[in-house]
């Protein structure tokens, strides 16, 4: 079994630390007086923010009268397991703290629900694409920055592909996202022609959006919501807008980023997942084929 990534294991750690204090009828104060610990130091525990050592583990699982020893024995290895280094860590000059965090919630999904409206997702991107899309959107930083961001799709696809059978990906694309020639039209036929192999694989669903579809929810607006078979895990939204990138919980309010948005937009998994949804039954199998393959012409022409 592959490892987990030791951000789903802080995840699941401070959830089943906060169930524990919640059904012993303990507020975070009580607990952290009776601990002889700050109170900052256990919320930062339970927002998964701070590490928490075995021995301190042990002494709080005692408190909340926890005598099962395959749970404690449980509990204790996803303590050590949460404050170990990700693969991803290497990359954090590079990218972003939300995308890291998001990647590492992706190797323990079972389900992937992605929209792009604009580009070809990074999963599906061949590497003349990828660079093509990175020359614009980063050319001002340092060509082996570059070199390294595609290092990281390559690892992350490598990663994702290698879970054949564990893990589902459903993705819309918007139309304009195959009609665009990024990098030229050599490039963007090698694309193509790989998104049309994709849709061979058992674990990729890939439907096109047509412009007959006209306007719809979410139209400007990439995002991804994942989902575990771990019942204590809840689905992550991940949504990134022009000003940045934000990540949330289906509990919670935004775990990493925080974009400002306004109170009433919808920002919860279930929200997207039904978005999703609603775009997918403007979409079918038939028409996708015929605009990939449309698209392609155009470019062979």
């Amino acid at each position: 079994m592959r490892e987990q990534d030791p951000s789903v294991c802080r995840r699941r750690l401070r959830k089943r630390l906060r169930q524990l204090r919640e059904e012993n009828g303990l507020t975070q104060t009580v607990v952290a007086q009776a601990m002889d610990w700050s109170k900052s130091k256990l919320i930062r525990i339970e927002a998964g923010q701070h590490g928490i050592t075995a021995n301190d583990l042990r002494a709080l699982l005692d408190y909340y009268h926890l005598t099962d020893s395959a749970v404690i024995t449980e509990l204790v290895e996803m303590a050590r397991n949460s404050r170990k280094h990700s693969w991803l860590s290497q990359y954090k000059d590079v990218a972003s703290d939300v995308f890291l965090t998001f990647a590492g919630y992706e190797e323990s999904a079972v389900r992937s629900y992605s929209f792009q409206p604009v580009l070809v997702p990074g999963l599906l991107q061949t590497d003349e694409y990828a660079a093509a899309v990175l020359a614009v959107v980063r050319g001002s930083q340092e060509p082996s920055r570059i070199n390294k961001l595609i290092e990281l799709r390559v690892a992350r696809q490598e990663r994702v592909f290698a879970r054949q059978g564990e893990l589902k990906l459903h993705y819309i694309l918007d139309e304009s996202v195959v009609r665009r020639a990024v990098g030229g039209a050599k490039t963007m036929r090698r694309q193509l022609a790989h998104l049309i192999e994709l849709r061979d694989r058992a674990d990729v669903s890939l439907r096109i959006l047509p412009f007959s579809a006209g306007v719809y929810r979410s139209m400007r607006v990439p995002f991804v919501v994942l989902e575990s078979s771990e019942p204590e895990d809840e689905a992550i939204l991940y949504l990134e807008y022009p000003q940045g990138e934000s990540l949330i919980r289906e509990d919670g309010p935004p775990e990493e980023g925080g974009i400002p948005t306004d109170e009433s937009a919808p920002t919860a998994p279930p929200t997207y997942l039904q978005i999703f949804s609603e775009l997918q039954e403007l979409t079918s199998d038939e028409e996708t084929a015929d605009i990939l393959q449309s698209a392609l012409s155009a470019l062979n022409s």
